[in-house]
């Protein structure tokens, strides 16, 4: 049975295509696999029902992203720091992963889900995880400390403008519009 628009409620499915980067059936269908997450309880809750990280990462489209639980993070509204999203936290996310969100919102997140320590800066541990994270943390697949020490200072080379020894978001920004694939490549689609 697909989430129909009466089951959100019409004004609620006007403002959530007002306030996102998603359409009417892109909504509707975050319902349906958002709503197939949560527990018979938890449906009876109602709107603000958070799933747990680990349920979130059950879902295909995250399973297999090595930022699955940065990106929890970023999304999540939760004062605990834990990772859970709502239903409106799941249609941000989706919404900055759609193909209709600018370049600008997407390299906003990018920056925040590569900032690892939330420290508004990337500097050379956030860039040593960024790289960890997409070489696989394995020690068939990590990096010699030479080779690491080499690639982040070719990173920090080519893209801090300001010569700090960080990457600040207007830099990343800077870097990311020459970046032609990052739009297209940026995006997780139910």
């Amino acid at each position: 049975m697909g989430t129909t628009a009466s089951q959100l409620g019409k004004d609620l499915l006007s403002e959530y295509q007002e306030l996102t980067f998603l359409t009417k059936q892109e909504i509707l269908l975050a319902h349906k696999r958002f709503t197939e997450l949560l527990t018979k309880d938890e449906k009876d809750i109602g709107t603000n029902t958070r799933v747990p990280m680990d349920r979130i990462l059950t879902l295909p489209e995250l399973k297999s992203n090595p930022f699955r639980e940065r990106i929890c993070h970023v999304f999540s509204t939760s004062e605990h720091k834990d990772g859970s999203l709502t239903f409106e936290d799941f249609l941000d996310l989706l919404s900055a992963f759609s193909d209709s969100a600018t370049l600008e919102i997407k390299s906003h997140y990018a920056f925040r889900i590569f900032d690892f320590d939330d420290d508004g800066t990337l500097d050379c541990g956030d860039l040593e995880k960024l790289v960890n994270c997409l070489t696989g943390d394995t020690n068939d697949t990590r990096l010699t400390p030479d080779e690491m020490r080499q690639l982040i200072n070719n990173i920090l080379e080519e893209s801090d403008i300001d010569k700090d020894g960080t990457v600040n978001l207007s830099e990343f920004q800077h870097v990311i519009s020459r970046s032609p694939d990052f739009v297209s490549s940026f995006k997780i689609v139910l």
